[in-house]
């Protein structure tokens, strides 16, 4: 069938308001991932066996060879300032108080972004190393906001 043969009917339209629900889970990997976040305050990444790249945050198969992945392994509390940036809009559009600090701390070959809080006295640099501050444990949900922040590991 052609362009020009085909049925040119208008298309029949619903106006009203249709309920939508769903909800958002983390997947295999992650649940794990934000688990240890929780119960442990640990960070976990997962190794891959064929090509030795340690992803953070974890993932169950390899982006590079395809492989499974099903080793976990522990990356530590302190990781590597790679960049970071000021924040003066809050997500609300509205304009911040005190300009917030964001940094992408490298952990295994991956890592997270988050806050960072830097010391009084020397200022915030690539290639710092950055230490996890995690929430009390009472206070923890499974979530990237179970970490209050990270904070500069001097010396």
């Amino acid at each position: 069938m052609t362009l020009l043969d085909a049925d040119h009917n208008p298309v029949s339209i619903w106006q009203d308001n249709m309920p939508v629900t769903s909800r958002y889970t983390f997947g295999t990997a992650g649940e794990r991932f934000f688990r240890a976040f929780k119960d442990e305050g640990r960070i976990l990444g997962t190794r891959c066996g064929s090509c030795e790249r340690i992803y953070v945050p974890a993932v169950i198969f390899c982006e590079r060879c395809l492989q499974e992945i099903d080793e976990w392994v522990d990356v530590g509390d302190t990781g590597e300032i790679i960049t970071f940036t000021e924040v003066h809009i809050g997500i609300d559009g509205g304009k911040l108080e005190e300009p917030a600090k964001v940094a992408f701390i490298q952990l295994g070959d991956g890592g997270l972004i988050h806050y960072i809080k830097p010391l009084e006295m020397i200022p915030l640099e690539i290639g710092q190393k950055a230490r996890v501050v995690f929430k009390p444990p009472e206070e923890r949900q499974g979530s990237i906001l179970d970490i209050s922040h990270f904070e500069i590991v001097q010396g």
